[in-house]
């Protein structure tokens, strides 16, 4: 390749570049069904641009691929979901959006290794598709908080209700919310935190 003098590497975007003030990264992946708002929420609270895997659906996936209920869907992850958030001055969360797809799910091993911790997305209108993604986490021994993404036509549920049909102990946080929206998605991180560190602190 001929480099003439005035190719130059410029090196990450200013706004990819890691704070001064950071001491201590966190990787973190956001799980759950076909077509639950992964590569939605990992783009709404990213600080910085996504990197997305998406793919447009083509006639292969046909008969392979349960879209019931998202049949609108023209597109669909085929690798990850990767961004970053700073939730403090010192830490920074790695963020891994997993694909949706079973046919993907082998992908998952190398995703989760290394995180410590999951983020369960669940939409009420196809709550089926979360039992064996919760199945697989529990399996893993891998601690997570359950969201359930508000969609505007998708049925509410009490709380109580959710837990039983996903078989959920008490103790896992589940928490509302709108992945459409950077504050919505950042709760749901802030949630997943609060909730490893009360794993990591014993009660008094």
């Amino acid at each position: 390749m001929d480099f003439r003098s005035s190719d130059t590497i410029t090196g990450p975007r200013t706004e990819d570049v890691l704070p001064t003030t950071a001491t201590a990264a966190v990787k973190v992946v956001i799980v759950g069904g076909f077509g639950v708002g992964k590569t939605t929420m990992v783009g709404s609270v990213s600080e910085i641009r996504p990197l997305t895997t998406e793919e447009t659906m083509t006639q292969a996936g046909v008969g392979v691929d349960d879209n019931s209920g998202v049949e609108t869907k023209t597109a669909t992850t085929v690798a990850m979901d990767f961004g970053r958030i700073s939730l403090s001055e010192e830490l920074i969360l790695y963020l891994f959006g997993t694909p949706g797809q079973e046919r993907f799910w082998f992908l998952w091993n190398g995703l989760f290794e290394g995180a410590l911790g999951a983020v369960v997305l669940i939409d009420t209108r196809r709550l089926e598709v979360s039992f064996d993604v919760i199945g697989r986490l529990e399996e893993r021994g891998v601690p997570f908080v359950v969201a359930v993404n508000t969609f505007p036509d998708a049925p509410h549920h009490p709380v109580e209700a959710l837990r039983r049909a996903l078989d959920l102990p008490d103790e896992v946080p589940m928490i509302d919310c709108d992945a459409r929206l950077r504050a919505s998605s950042r709760d749901v991180l802030m949630t997943l935190m609060r909730y490893l560190h009360s794993l990591a602190v014993p009660l008094a």
